[in-house]
């Protein structure tokens, strides 16, 4: 996520726009595109989840299987993705799903035109259809890797400044073209982003029609948990539809081996694979 994708100094542009707000938001029912659709039973991991740029060596993998972590998030796409992935491959995601882990699917399409992330950014000229294209490339990366229809894909999107009313129009324009086109190939729509900006705008929005019915809220408070600072009503992205990053940049050992990466607290749909 952020901790990995961005260079240093636009990090430190990324947490002074996050901040620590409070918002309102709302859950799977706004998915009014998913009705019509019979869709396979959803994949749900409850625990401690880690993301970092970079999928590591199926060695790694195996060695970092020792329980603290239970899932790990897996970047397939998009062309604002930060890293080159040699390993993750249809084997790579066989091989640790038949080690135990479970996977989240990741992608890192264009980028609000008034926040600092990514190269490649949202036009409110094309929002609508860069987002349905970007879907498709999404679903097209990850059924390739071996992630079956059911499976979510979490949309990132970074900080940016969402007193913009043109760009943040623009934004969810993107993003219910790319929900809608998930929906429409049996995918399900999750959404990554910080809580005072781009979650922001998915949570507050007047009219949640194809909007995410998953939220990966990043509060970088250290509190492992998707309830105690929940900072949306009781009541909503219930039914395990919930994700928080928690800290980043932790750079930690597990089995002898040493990574740098992010923490999530997890309770919400991972991949189908096998």
């Amino acid at each position: 996520m952020a901790g990995h994708r961005q260079s240093k100094k636009r990090r430190y542009v990324t947490w002074a726009v996050a901040g620590t707000a409070v918002v309102a938001g709302a859950g799977i029912a706004a998915q009014t595109s998913m009705a019509a659709t019979t869709w396979p039973a959803q994949k749900t991991f409850t625990g401690r989840a880690f993301d970092t740029c970079t999928a590591p060596s199926e060695a790694t993998m195996k060695a970092w299987h020792t329980g603290f972590y239970g899932a790990a998030a897996v970047y397939v796409g998009g062309k604002n993705r930060g890293c080159n992935q040699p390993n993750l491959t249809p084997k790579w995601v066989t091989d640790v799903t038949a080690m135990g882990w479970k996977l989240i699917p990741l992608y890192v399409g264009a980028q609000p035109s008034c926040g600092s992330g990514g190269s490649v950014k949202i036009s409110a000229s094309t929002a609508a259809s860069v987002g349905k294209s970007e879907a498709d490339d999404a679903v097209a990366k990850a059924s390739a890797l071996g992630i079956k229809a059911g499976s979510p894909i979490y949309l990132d999107m970074e900080a940016y400044d969402t007193t913009n009313t043109s760009c943040n129009d623009a934004v969810l324009t993107y993003v219910r073209a790319f929900d809608k086109e998930l929906h429409a190939k049996t995918y399900r729509a999750g959404y990554y982003g910080f809580t005072s900006s781009s979650a922001k705008a998915v949570a507050t929005a007047t009219d949640r029609t194809d909007l995410p019915g998953n939220l990966w809220y990043a509060l970088w408070d250290k509190q492992n948990t998707t309830t105690a600072d929940w900072p949306w009503g009781a009541t909503l992205f219930t039914g395990h539809s919930r994700a928080h990053q928690y800290m980043v940049n932790s750079k930690e050992a597990h089995g002898g081996v040493t990574l740098t990466v992010d923490r999530d607290a997890w309770d919400a749909p991972v991949a189908i694979t096998g």
